[in-house]
């Protein structure tokens, strides 16, 4: 066994035990326990895609991608609050040098969590809507503003924080920098919604005047832009891989129950009618997975992946929608039990859906990234 083969067993593991066992709790909106994350940290999963020297595991995206689809299998939450915290220590450690030393340590052995600041309550798939002012001083910068709908927010311990620099109101005007989110004037508040959010840590903060020292700007109005544009696309492609990882969980939960539970003196599998929603969502499935596959092997290569991203998202989110419902109904009440992880991705999967672009204007992509001859922004 490679070693990076071994390294997703072990994660399998993890998930398939530890995470598993809490995962039922959050479903009536247990507490998030601290320790899942330092078993995360001893995993290196906060650091999958640094260099060894860095203190990360030196692996590549595609490997990122199937970590996350290890533990969105069990609870699609987590996997996004891991992965967030990753791509906070990813982002430092390429754009941030002076700061590794003051946050790197905390993050990467799971004693802090981090989250990505750029949805606002006037702004999510409109980006350059954002309101968050940064001001410079003679002392650095001072941000006012609010943010909302953050993964990781309301336990996060810092935060990359996107904010329009100085006068400007377009997309050049945005820049990023590092927050501490336990500072003065820094308020962090829970996000609740009719699916619990205990795992994802869905929250926001409020910024009334936070001053900042020069360093803290990691990103300079002019690239960060292009930089969350960028991003978006392994956020799409790595979802797409949690989607498809929650719908083979449920397909192989339903498919268990129907070798076990009797129905007019047989086992449900032996019930045509029955196997053939099974048999129909593992097809859509395997469409749905070597389309991911394709995209997350273009952010890998670093290949333009912008339409294959969109186009994994999409259908990954679309073929869960439809699907998630009629595992479910296979397995009848059964299936509402919390120790069974069907009703978690009925859930999970609205938010996957609304998460690094909507349905909607992931479609407008698509059709002028396929058919229209006006320039695209690239992202």
């Amino acid at each position: 066994m490679t070693a990076r083969a071994d390294h997703l067993a072990r994660v399998r593991t993890f998930a398939a035990t530890e995470l598993a066992v809490k995962a039922v709790g959050w479903a009536q909106e247990g507490a998030l326990d601290p320790a899942l994350f330092r078993t995360a940290a001893d995993l290196g999963l906060f650091g999958i895609e640094l260099p060894v020297e860095a203190g990360g595991l030196g692996y590549d995206f595609a490997h990122k991608s199937a970590i996350c689809a290890e533990l969105a299998a069990v609870d699609f939450g987590f996997a996004m609050a891991v992965v967030n915290t990753h791509n906070v220590c990813k982002r430092l450690h390429r754009s941030a040098p002076k700061l590794c030393d003051r946050y790197l340590p905390d993050l990467l052995s799971g004693q802090v969590a981090a989250c990505t600041a750029l949805t606002e309550p006037g702004a999510g798939t409109d980006v350059v809507a954002l309101a968050t002012r940064a001001t410079q001083t003679s002392d650095g910068w001072v941000l006012t503003g609010q943010k909302d709908w953050i993964v990781n927010a309301r336990h996060a311990g810092m935060s990359i924080v996107f904010a329009k620099c100085g006068p400007g109101d377009d997309g050049a005007a945005i820049g990023a920098f590092a927050v501490d989110l336990t500072a003065p004037g820094v308020t962090r508040y829970a996000t609740e919604t009719g699916f619990p959010q205990a795992s994802m840590g869905t929250g926001g903060f409020t910024l009334e005047h936070v001053t900042l020292p020069p360093e803290a700007l990691i990103l300079s109005p002019g690239t960060a832009f292009s930089s969350i544009l960028s991003e978006i696309n392994g956020a799409r492609a790595y979802v797409a891989a949690m989607c498809c990882a929650m719908l083979a969980a449920s397909i192989d939960t339903v498919a268990a129950y129907g070798q076990r539970r009797s129905s007019f003196g047989k086992p449900l599998m032996a019930h045509q009618a029955w196997r053939l929603a099974l048999a129909q969502a593992q097809t859509d499935l395997a469409a749905t997975q070597a389309l991911t596959d394709r995209a997350v092997a273009a952010i890998a290569d670093d290949s333009d992946a912008q339409l294959l991203a969109a186009q994994a998202k999409i259908h990954a989110v679309q073929t869960c929608q439809h699907h998630l419902p009629r595992m479910l109904h296979a397995m009848g009440a059964e299936g509402l039990r919390p120790t069974n992880c069907l009703t978690r991705h009925l859930a999970a999967v609205q938010s996957a859906a609304l998460t690094d672009g909507a349905i909607a204007p992931l479609l407008e992509r698509v059709a002028r990234l396929s058919w229209s001859a006006t320039p695209l922004r690239k992202d």
